[in-house]
């Protein structure tokens, strides 16, 4: 590499000979075959490369993938901006070929930028189109990424109750055949007309318990099946052990089944059991099929005004709403060990809003307290009116945000996530949606063990001329 070559670079251009002549002399050449990286994200930004030969690719982590965001090749700069800052490189760059650039420590370069303003104006060009490419990409990267984890949620979220109502669907085809036998078994025992009633009364409470069924926890559940078992089995039942379980399911216990029977002669009594076991299973069957198609319908719901589609980019939403439905969105994260407490004011004004955009920035809060907690502990959401602003606040009882790094949370790419975990663009892209698109306000208060997001959204978007 010669000085002419130097000379030819926007950033080295206006340097005069003395300072290229430095230059040249303590640039520290380096070699790379391909595939061999340059840096990695995460290393220590202590120097900067200038390209002299071969092409390179530029990388970063996306959650567990690695996106490619830039390329680079002869002539360009790499590294200047974790230089400057004197912080840790926030991409990966790997030779696509065998390549050699020429390294500049940073003692060198802060010597350079003192002596040459040319070459600070320089250095800044070539920040500011990094950085607005990369942005630009990592956007896009992270929109995508966020599609991923939506479908990801959605179709772990729909499984459960697909699976529940294709079990339900092909039980039920048995256990209608059970219920027929049993129920022809009970009309020739030749009921008393008050056994009769028992059976009716008990015919039209069947689809309001199958609706409601009891929540019971394991241990509880256990208990009462053992009673009721071991009650039919003193009455002469065979296999008391598969029949308590539906009749417990839906709310009965030995003592209604011993009022129950009471009215019935002993040769029916059994009969009837047997009867109340395959209607039990049944209905229970048709409340798992109602509990799963409600369900379904819910998510369905729920990603449709989520996303807003069918509708015009602004609209005058309810917050709470949108709230709700992205905690329906994020319910997979969530259910294993957060608890949401809302304190959502009543009557609270809507507000125009662009929807979408709207809920992505609740689900950034969201999703970022969960991580915080590290999935486990308590999210308060609260809402309020003041004047003619709605405010929102999202709070989690994490270990809180360093005091020295507060003022930075909404910089593109600046995370307190390990390296790989976050691209460092969610409460950046927050930023924008509620300051520069509904003029609005966010902001963080945090101290150990308790960190509150506030965002305040006009009611009223203003129109920009």
């Amino acid at each position: 590499m010669s000085k002419e070559f130097l000379r030819q670079l926007p950033l080295f251009s206006e340097l005069s000979d003395e300072d290229l002549d430095d230059l040249y002399r303590i640039a520290e050449p380096v070699a790379l075959q391909a595939g061999q990286a340059l840096m990695e994200e995460g290393d220590p930004g202590d120097s900067l490369y200038i390209a002299t030969e071969g092409r390179f690719e530029i990388c970063k982590r996306s959650g567990e993938r690695e996106v490619v965001i830039a390329g680079s090749g002869p002539g360009d700069v790499i590294g200047e901006i974790s230089l400057l800052e004197g912080s840790p490189r926030t991409a990966t760059v790997r030779a696509v070929s065998d390549a050699h650039l020429m390294k500049i420590s940073r003692e060198a370069f802060t010597q350079l930028l003192a002596r040459s303003p040319s070459a600070a104006l320089g250095v800044l060009r070539t920040m500011t189109a990094r950085l607005r490419n990369n942005e630009t990409m990592l956007r896009q990267s992270e929109k995508m990424a966020a599609l991923g984890t939506l479908s990801a949620g959605l179709a772990h979220e729909l499984n459960n109750p697909a699976a529940a109502l294709a079990r339900s669907a092909s039980q039920m085809h048995d256990s209608l055949a059970e219920l027929q036998r049993r129920a022809a078994e009970l009309a020739a025992s030749g009921l008393s007309s008050r056994a009769a009633e028992v059976v009716n009364d008990l015919r039209r409470d069947l689809p309001g318990r199958s609706s409601k069924p009891v929540k019971l926890d394991p241990l509880a559940r256990s208990d009462l099946e053992g009673e009721l078992g071991s009650w039919m089995e003193a009455q002469g039942v065979e296999e008391p052990w598969e029949l308590s379980p539906p009749i417990v399911a839906l709310g009965w216990h030995a003592a209604d089944l011993q009022g129950m029977t009471s009215v019935f002669a002993a040769d029916q009594q059994p009969i009837f059991i047997r009867w109340l076991a395959a209607a039990s299973t049944v209905y229970a069957l048709i409340g798992e099929v109602g509990e799963g198609a409600a369900r379904i319908s819910e998510l369905v719901k729920a990603v449709k005004s989520y996303s807003y589609l069918d509708q015009g980019p602004v609209q005058l939403i309810d917050v709470h709403e949108g709230l709700d439905n992205t905690l329906v969105i994020l319910r997979h994260k969530l259910k294993y060990g957060v608890t949401v407490v809302k304190e959502y004011a009543p009557d609270l004004p809507r507000v125009e809003a662009y929807a979408s955009e709207l809920n992505q920035v609740w689900t950034n809060l969201i999703d970022n307290a969960a991580d915080a907690m590290n999935g486990q502990g308590e999210i308060r959401i609260r809402t309020f009116a003041k004047g003619r602003d709605v405010i929102v606040e999202i709070t989690d009882y994490g270990p809180g945000i360093p005091a020295e790094v507060r003022d930075r949370i909404f910089e593109a790419f600046f995370t307190t996530k390990p390296v790989g975990a976050g691209t460092g663009l969610g409460l950046h892209i927050s930023y924008n949606i509620v300051v520069n698109q509904h003029h609005g306000l966010i902001t963080v208060e945090s101290e150990p063990g308790q960190t509150t997001f506030r965002v305040t959204l006009p009611t009223q978007l203003e129109k920009r001329p």
